[in-house]
């Protein structure tokens, strides 16, 4: 193809795609079918793990539940597909999936070149080595030589590479597709080392055959702020999707629980009141294409952002995360949330 011919189809290419990103409109298109579709892993305790029976919880779980919530008043309306790193983004790309919710690290990259919107952060994470007590190292920096489990196609797998090399270490990469072979590989003793977030790695421990066998090491070697994606040129889904998680983060501010949304919403300030939506102001709701009653029906039927966070990944759950660098702001943390108003 001649260089005019080739810049002419480039162009209608071009105009196509625009014309198709400037027409979508997901959130007409989850109402019509009536759920909403959302992309998780393929199970990572705390974050989206399916049990025995199918069901699945997590931090990213009720996320899409309360986009469920916020939309249809009902948390049980979504439908999870369960998705490889590998094959995320073309699955959201596509049109598979209506919102990837699958601990998904936020990089210029993704931000730019994959056609992708990223905004709200519901996990803020950092890479971490969980080691064989067997090798007897305190340190990532002891791991020279070491064979490293690793899933392919993730920014660990990239970040490991960076790391090595600026140390001077060499190592051995053993790389799985899936998560649950590469981690099945270093259970299995396939490999000295297993590499990802470090709230995956506390997650993963627990389901090794000898948890005691195994020691995640200090070093935090990334950063990783873990959130949701949409498709570019959607710009009112692309708001919904992140304004649920700054209902659940403005919601634990103002101490609205899901036990206590009831009673707020009659008795309580005029700011919180206005949240909950039967206050001056609750028309926001109707800006974003859904009920005024959409915080209430996120916190009331899922929780806020330290209820959720808690029951999945902190206290109440086996992992027993501190909340750390993912406290409020007001606590020292870094959840921090435009007001709603």
């Amino acid at each position: 193809m001649n260089k005019t011919l080739l810049s002419a189809a480039l162009g209608a290419a071009f105009l196509g795609l625009g014309a198709s990103a400037a027409s979508a409109d997901t959130l007409a298109d989850v109402k019509a079918k009536g759920f909403v579709t959302c992309g998780v892993s393929q199970g990572v305790p705390g974050f989206s793990n399916p049990d025995d029976k199918g069901e699945w919880s997590g931090i990213d779980v009720d996320y899409c539940r309360g986009i469920a919530a916020a939309v249809f008043g009902d948390p049980k309306k979504v439908k999870f597909a369960s998705l490889s790193a590998k094959d995320r983004f073309p699955a959201l790309q596509s049109g598979e999936i209506d919102v990837l919710t699958r601990n998904t690290t936020w990089t210029i990259s993704r931000d730019t070149s994959l056609g992708l919107n990223f905004r709200s952060v519901n996990y803020y994470d950092g890479q971490g080595f969980m080691a064989k007590k067997s090798l007897n190292v305190k340190s990532a920096t002891e791991l020279s030589g070491a064979s490293v489990c690793v899933q392919q196609g993730t920014t660990t797998e990239l970040n490991m590479a960076d790391y090595f090399k600026a140390n001077g270490m060499q190592y051995n990469p053993v790389v799985f597709e899936k998560e649950s072979d590469a981690t099945s590989a270093f259970d299995a003793g396939r490999c000295d080392v297993y590499t990802t977030d470090q709230s995956g790695l506390y997650a993963i421990r627990l389901k090794m055959k000898n948890p005691d066998e195994n020691v995640v090491l200090p070093e935090v070697i990334s950063k990783e702020p873990l959130g949701p994606a949409v498709r570019q040129g959607d710009d009112k889904w692309f708001h919904l999707v992140s304004w649920v998680h700054y209902a659940m983060v403005n919601a634990e501010e103002l101490g609205v629980t899901s036990k206590n949304a009831d009673d707020l919403k009659a008795n309580g300030s005029p700011e919180v009141k206005r949240f909950l939506g039967v206050e001056e102001g609750g028309k926001i709701g109707t800006d974003l294409g859904v009920g005024n009653d959409w915080a209430y029906n996120i916190v009331k039927l899922v929780g806020n952002y330290g209820e959720v966070f808690d029951k999945n990944v902190g206290e109440g759950s086996p992992l027993k995360i501190k909340r750390g660098i993912n406290a409020l702001w007001s606590k020292g943390g870094l959840q921090y949330a435009p007001p709603i108003r």
